[in-house]
């Protein structure tokens, strides 16, 4: 397939796997991206002379990544950055009663850290609880996760009578709140698990209870990569290099062409045309419209703003952290989460009583202080309304105090006083950074059962087409970025071996359980 040229627009995670899957095919692959290095939104911030991850810090499912370069002929030991295993997942405090709550990878210490933390019952409701995650996940994988094109009828038939069981098990129309009312009575787990519906920018009350299966997706392992998530794309781009795709950085796509009906390339910002026979756009499906000229009509729908998920205020820090004892990935939580959702989403404003997360990138499991000024990311959700508003002083200020003074009363104390110690970005700088988005960092937001079919499917509608990336089928975060780019990679693949278009297409691979556990998320 050498003769088949094809451009990737965008070197996110979708893009590079995309274009990785495509260069082992022996196609003729060069890869444009605005920025001046790979990564997208896993990108790092200079703070004091020193790269803070200000993106994506949750490495996961590593299977993905594990499938992609087994296919290539490599493998993560030779290919990617050093992976350290977290043993414990996350540190979380409330500001409320003054408590403290490790997950840990293994989840028997789990269930003992939360029988003394609240109950034994509620250590045996997590048990039960992690038990129901995993047949979630099992479900879904197959028909929803390595699927091109699901959809309800689909995924149904799918499924069969034992799936369907399965997610008919969590009540019908139930959301990820709702849901975990009923498994847990204790009001801090709930507000623990529920978190997992920001994973995806969503929020808990309007999340389908399916999002629980992101408890399964941390037990079968989390990550830190040594020199941050930006390494791990950089060691992408890397690879694509070396197997002959050509990389060309600080080069903005300015218009995807077509003609007779089809794709013919892309035209760079300075008039430059690279001609191709297929594109993989790798951005947001809000940004792809004016891209197409008078194909417009064929891109995906704009989300419009009230259906985008979560943006965030973000702090990338090096600064000295004293009093808590962090770990790699740390929660505190304020009273009254529904709260936080409400004034997002329904209020539009950023939240009176927001949770703070905050990765601390030169820590592992241990606690251990070093000795001095840290990085740090610091993120408390916000409106996706980054193109409506600017987002400054003096709204920004009174919410980085409210989130300081959670910290703070956690036991968590930061000097910011320093010159240089923190960048600060809005969901307005979100904007910026990636158009038509609004500040939006998961595409559109995943609420209500059927928000899981509503996302673009790996094709567009203009024949040679293809899209990629945390807007699209399967979804945000890093693992679902990468596997949307290997769909990408297959239904091209698959058009050009068919004579019907777009046809559905299943990443194959199976039931990934053993990849899962042994080699392998807000």
């Amino acid at each position: 397939m050498a003769e088949h040229r094809v451009v990737v627009v965008g070197a996110g995670i979708g893009g590079l796997c995309a274009a990785l899957r495509l260069v082992g095919q022996g196609m003729d692959v060069t890869v444009v991206d605005k920025a001046d290095r790979p990564g997208g939104k896993m990108r790092p911030v200079p703070v004091d002379g020193q790269p803070v991850d200000a993106g994506p810090t949750v490495f996961t499912m590593r299977w993905v990544l594990d499938e992609l370069l087994d296919e290539l002929g490599t493998s993560a030991e030779e290919a990617l950055p050093p992976l350290q295993p977290l043993s414990v997942l996350a540190r979380h405090a409330w500001r409320t009663d003054g408590s403290r709550l490790d997950l840990h990878a293994d989840r028997t210490r789990s269930a003992e850290a939360i029988a003394a933390f609240a109950s034994p019952a509620e250590g045996r409701r997590y048990l039960a609880f992690c038990d129901e995650a995993q047949r979630v996940y099992r479900q879904l994988e197959g028909p929803h996760i390595r699927s091109s094109r699901p959809s309800f009828a689909q995924m149904v038939a799918d499924l069969g009578p034992r799936g369907l069981a399965t997610l008919a098990g969590l009540g019908p129309l139930a959301t990820l709140s709702a849901t975990l009312a009923r498994r847990f009575t204790d009001p801090r787990l709930q507000q623990l698990f529920g978190r997992y519906a920001t994973y995806c920018g969503a929020a808990p009350g309007l999340a389908p209870a399916t999002l629980m299966l992101v408890a399964h997706v941390e037990q079968a392992g989390v990550w830190a990569v040594q020199g941050g998530m930006a390494a791990l794309a950089q060691a992408l781009a890397t690879l694509l290099q070396q197997r002959g795709a050509r990389l060309r950085w600080s080069t903005r796509c300015a218009a995807i062409e077509h003609a007779q009906g089809r794709v013919r390339g892309i035209r760079l910002d300075d008039g430059e045309r690279l001609a191709a026979d297929s594109v993989v756009f790798n951005g947001d499906v809000s940004a792809l419209g004016p891209l197409l000229g008078a194909a417009r009509a064929q891109a995906p729908a704009s989300t419009p703003a009230g259906g985008r998920s979560l943006s965030a205020m973000t702090w990338a820090l090096r600064v000295r952290a004293t009093g808590f004892p962090l770990v790699r990935h740390n929660v505190f939580f304020d009273a009254d989460y529904a709260s936080e959702f409400d004034d997002i989403f329904r209020r539009r404003r950023l939240p009176q009583r927001g949770t703070v997360y905050v990765c601390a990138q030169d820590r592992l499991d241990d606690a251990s202080d070093p000795g001095g000024p840290e990085r740090l990311l610091a993120l408390v959700n916000a409106p996706a309304d980054g193109d409506t508003r600017s987002f400054e002083d003096p709204e920004t200020e009174a919410c980085q105090s409210r989130c300081m003074a959670l910290l703070r009363d956690c036991g968590l104390a930061l000097d910011l006083a320093a010159p240089g110690a923190a960048v600060r970005r809005t969901p307005a700088d979100f904007h910026r950074l990636f158009p038509g988005t609004g500040g939006a960092l998961y595409g559109p937001a995943t609420h209500g059962w059927m928000a899981l079919f509503k996302r673009s499917p790996s094709a567009s509608r203009l024949p040679g087409l293809y899209l990629a990336g945390g807007s699209v089928h399967p979804g945000p975060g890093v693992p679902m970025a990468a596997m949307s780019g290997r769909l990408a990679a297959a239904t091209l693949m698959a058009d050009l071996a068919s004579t019907h278009p777009s046809r559905r297409v299943l990443i194959s691979g199976g039931m990934s359980m053993r990849s899962a556990t042994t080699a392998s998320t807000p």
